[in-house]
């Protein structure tokens, strides 16, 4: 999507489609207030109607609420419900005035909303393309040239969480892990400040990588560990971990069938991780990022690894493996261990890691564990920042007692079913040998999340929140 900003008058643009918020209690724009449907337009929060000026053909008002309580969520949504009118009318330029609009993230948001609202999944739909909504192909800020930097950023960052929720939604047997490795690579090959090294399964034994070694047995597929490296200068290294297993039977702890074709989303961590590097190359941040992605299915066969089971993960530490469907942690165990090694000075990891954690915050926040107070602190203000919530769970000995194992150090599932979320987060802790560590467990706001600029799909979550994050160690 091209997107720029532009000082012309509503009657000066010559976009499909005017956009203008609207406050309650406010008045459309002198430009508007005697067009056809304009005795229509409301203020309250969603609301949409539809106005025909002379210049352009079509222009929609969209209700913002009361204006004290305007923030750049708000903006998100309105400007992803805009977009939806824009498909229905056919149209393929949005102009949106941000005249009365003020504040930090404001036009961000409406590039986010617009960009996020106009992303579809249809590459395997064989009808007729003439029968496709429209969808938007321009986006033009009618607002002070000052927004131009803010809106340009926002752009870079929601196209690359677009990326992501492609990867997510990609079926399982195009999504592989070697897939993802080349995904890797053209990222790598596109911007001179990134390098790329890859293992494959004898690497990954060699190493001594037991969890990612245990839990690939099973399968045919050949799994990957993807290191991308981007060097900005600067601050760092700053160490990202996600979690990408390409589909999640379960293994020999083998799921239900009801919604299992919904765990090729297993990898929606690694998928974020991928792309925010990509968007932070992009970017040109000055700092220094070092990104692992551990890459690989869950499959039961004759092969695969049993409960019962005992492995010895990257650091030395032995685990006995009591439920081969709680795989995410053995392979993000490897991965945090590697990522420390390399130099990873602070590191967030993402993973669609429990259920527990929807049952504890729905979609509405992703859940934040971790062992440094100031590390914490900037994961949750740049969640805040990036409309992308996190709510901080608490680590405490007595969870960590849940983590012991019997015959080894650990066990990778607890025999009590208590605090599901803190007990992995506190297995995860044991591999990071006292780095500041953040784990943000997004199995709740993966997919399915139900916001405007997001739909019931995947979210891609996780993207525009690590780019807000490195951007405020990069300032």
């Amino acid at each position: 999507m091209q997107v720029a900003v532009s000082q012309a008058s509503l009657a000066e643009t010559d976009a499909d489609l005017l956009v203008v918020g609207v406050f309650e209690g406010a008045e459309l724009p002198p430009e508007l207030a005697q067009a056809p449907g304009a005795a229509e337009a409301k203020g309250s929060f969603k609301k949409q109607s539809i106005l025909h000026p002379e210049t352009p053909a079509h222009a929609v008002s969209v209700g913002l609420g009361k204006r004290e309580e305007l923030e750049p969520e708000r903006l998100r949504v309105a400007a992803a419900l805009a977009t939806g009118t824009a498909a229905s009318l056919q149209a393929h330029s949005i102009a949106w005035s941000l005249d009365g609009i003020d504040g930090e993230g404001m036009a961000a948001a409406v590039v986010e909303g617009t960009v996020l609202g106009s992303y579809r999944f249809d590459r395997y739909l064989t009808g007729n393309a003439d029968d496709e909504p429209a969808s938007v192909e321009r986006l033009t800020l009618l607002a002070p040239d000052s927004a131009k930097a803010e809106a340009e950023a926002a752009l870079v960052a929601s196209e690359a969480e677009n990326r992501a929720r492609e990867l997510q939604n990609l079926p399982s047997n195009v999504a592989t892990p070697t897939y993802l490795a080349e995904r890797a690579k053209e990222i790598a090959d596109a911007h001179d400040s990134v390098s790329l090294e890859v293992l494959g399964r004898e690497e990954i034994s060699a190493k001594g990588m037991g969890g990612l070694e245990a839990v690939s047995q099973g399968t045919a597929e050949e799994p990957k560990l993807i290191v991308l490296r981007y060097e900005g200068g600067g601050e760092g290294p700053l160490g990202l971990v996600g979690k990408a297993v390409t589909f999640d039977s379960g293994g020999i702890s083998i799921k239900p069938s009801q919604g299992m074709q919904e765990m090729k989303m297993d990898m929606s961590g690694g998928a974020a991780v991928l792309e925010a590097t990509a968007a932070i190359a992009e970017l040109g941040l000055p700092l220094e990022v070092i990104s692992v992605v551990p890459a690989t299915e869950n499959m039961p066969s004759g092969t695969a690894i049993k409960p019962g089971d005992i492995i010895t993960q990257y650091n030395g530490k032995t685990v006995e493996i009591n439920n081969t469907d709680a795989e995410g942690r053995l392979i993000l165990a490897d991965a945090l261990a590697y990522c420390v090694e390399l130099g990873a000075e602070r590191v967030v990891d993402l993973a669609t890691l429990t259920g527990a954690v929807l049952v504890a915050l729905g979609s509405t926040y992703a859940a934040l564990i971790s062992n440094d107070d100031e590390w914490a602190g900037s994961i949750a203000e740049a969640g805040l920042e990036s409309g992308e919530l996190v709510w901080r769970l608490p680590l405490h000995p007595e969870y960590k007692e849940l983590t012991k194992g019997t015959v080894a150090d650990l066990t990778n599932a607890a025999s009590k079913r208590k605090a599901g979320t803190i007990y992995a987060a506190s297995f995860l802790e044991e591999f990071v040998d006292g780095t500041p560590w953040a784990h943000l467990d997004i199995a709740g706001t993966a997919w399915d999340v139900g916001r405007e600029y997001v739909g019931k799909g995947p979210t891609g979550f996780g993207v525009r929140l690590l780019v807000c994050l490195a951007q405020s160690l990069s300032r």
